[in-house]
């Protein structure tokens, strides 16, 4: 599953406008049999929607572009019906609060999500539409090749080391854990649980796709500079303190004997630390001097044993759930090819 070079099928021609007419003529004959969503969840992003629906809707043709609005106090949501885009609306402000949101209400075959601030080439969304269903897969990632300046540097360093840590934790084989561009299948979209309130929702689809082993891949995708008059809502310390709250979170619901057996082992090397000079002690005198230091020592010991205990709990509901979360994956069939 790791990062797989991509080179979308078009036939160049003698000018760009004959490329992106050939693209959309090529894949209106697979929106026949296939229900395509486009997902924008959106918070002030009145410089750019109007383009992202319009682009989503030339290189998708048959497609429906639905823009969620998440309390914009701009002209967001007039440029996006102007621009023919079906807009709604989450009152609840938080990027996973939109998502979960855009996955309960909508009904589609295909779901392509993306930002609306206009960063993401999507000019091979077709492409990847299509490889989604000819591989018969139920998530492509779109990892982000930035243009020189796209990342802000406080980003580009949270980005890395959070990838680090999850490829760490969770043997994540993802190389862009927080890309906001992704293709799904149906069975994907309604299955996945969609817990998280903000900026880690990212976190939560790819570790959900990793317990359950789903079928995914990664493609490379071009990542732009934000437009003059489109900011970042993304806040580099308090959402980055959430990230790396929510992948504890994750840790510890689906890797419960794992995270708690850490625990103990603290525990347990902090007690041998301090009992080990009163062994030595009691060992040459036969008395225990230190009774205070004593009693923490045998606390800690127990600490240690109540977290393996949890852990193996714990372990056993954890493996319960992703039976449960598989079965429910199930229910929905595969996509099917074209030409099934």
């Amino acid at each position: 599953m790791g990062l797989v070079g991509y080179a979308p099928t078009t036939f160049r021609m003698s000018s760009e406008h004959s490329t992106i007419e050939l693209k959309a003529q090529n894949f209106s004959q697979l929106n026949k049999n296939y229900k395509i969503a486009v997902l924008l969840p959106c918070c002030n992003e009145e410089a750019t929607i109007a383009s992202v629906t319009k682009d989503f809707k030339q290189h998708i043709p048959q497609s429906l572009v639905y823009v969620y609005d998440n309390n914009s106090s701009d002209n967001t949501v007039e440029n996006a019906k102007q621009a023919g885009a079906i807009v709604r609306y989450e009152p609840i402000q938080g990027k996973g609060n939109v998502v979960r949101r855009m996955f309960a209400d909508i009904e589609a075959d295909i779901f392509v999500m993306s930002d609306g601030d206009g960063t993401y080439d999507v000019s091979d969304s077709a492409s990847l539409v299509k490889q989604l269903i000819g591989e018969q897969l139920d998530m492509i990632v779109g990892v982000r090749v930035p243009d020189e300046g796209a990342h802000r540097k406080g980003h580009s360093i949270g980005n890395f080391i959070f990838n680090k840590i999850i490829l760490f934790i969770f043997e994540d084989k993802y190389t862009d854990v927080f890309s906001g561009y992704r293709i799904f299948s149906k069975r994907f979209v309604k299955t996945f649980p969609a817990i998280s309130k903000g900026f880690e929702i990212e976190t939560e689809i790819c570790i959900h796709a990793l317990d359950l082993d789903i079928p995914s891949k990664e493609v490379p995708v071009r990542y732009t500079k934000r437009v003059a008059g489109s900011e970042s809502k993304l806040k580099t310390f308090s959402d980055g303190f959430r990230i790396l709250r929510a992948i504890i979170n994750m840790f510890k619901e689906v890797k419960p004997f794992t995270f708690f057996n850490f625990i103990a082992m603290v525990f347990m090397i902090s007690g041998l630390i301090l009992g080990y000079p009163l062994i030595i002690t009691w060992m040459e005198t036969g008395t225990v001097p230190r009774i205070p230091t004593a009693i923490i020592v045998m606390g800690l010991i127990v600490l240690s044993s109540i977290c393996v205990t949890c852990g193996l709990v714990l372990d056993c509901v954890a493996k319960g759930r992703k039976e449960a979360k598989r079965l429910s994956y199930l229910i929905f069939p595969v996509t099917p090819k074209e030409d099934s």
